[in-house]
């Protein structure tokens, strides 16, 4: 693993990763570390879609992704938690990391659902 220092700006230092795994993989990583006044945050890898390493491109579903949308509108109809299981199940998440936690919150609230339904059904046929 080779590491290089390369300060950007007076208050931003960057690193860059390279990293060879054989004769012809290379992967390369640019990381890039803030600091103001003591405040430090840890900047993904730059892409061609986002140079500077930020998700500038807003969530879907007005602005809170499809993962909270669906747990939202899942107590007006609980069938969405199931939908927002499934792509969760099939890593839908890996498209935008953002939505990972919606998506795992309607599949817990999914799981609990189910669970109270067929607590009821119990208690009514037995």
């Amino acid at each position: 693993m080779l590491m290089e220092l390369h300060p950007e700006e007076s208050n931003i230092t960057g690193r860059k990763l390279m990293e060879q795994g054989g004769v012809h993989d290379r992967k390369e990583m640019v990381v890039q570390l803030h600091v103001e006044e003591g405040d430090f945050s840890l900047l993904g890898p730059r892409t061609s879609e986002c140079p500077s390493g930020l998700s500038d491109k807003p969530l879907s579903c007005f602005g809170c992704g499809i993962g909270w949308f669906l747990f939202v509108m899942g107590f007006a109809l609980p069938p969405l938690w199931y939908y927002a299981t499934v792509l969760y199940f099939q890593k839908y998440y890996l498209k935008d990391p953002r939505e990972r936690s919606g998506l795992a919150a309607s599949a817990i609230v999914a799981l609990i659902c189910s669970i109270a339904v067929l607590i009821s059904l119990i208690a009514v046929f037995a």
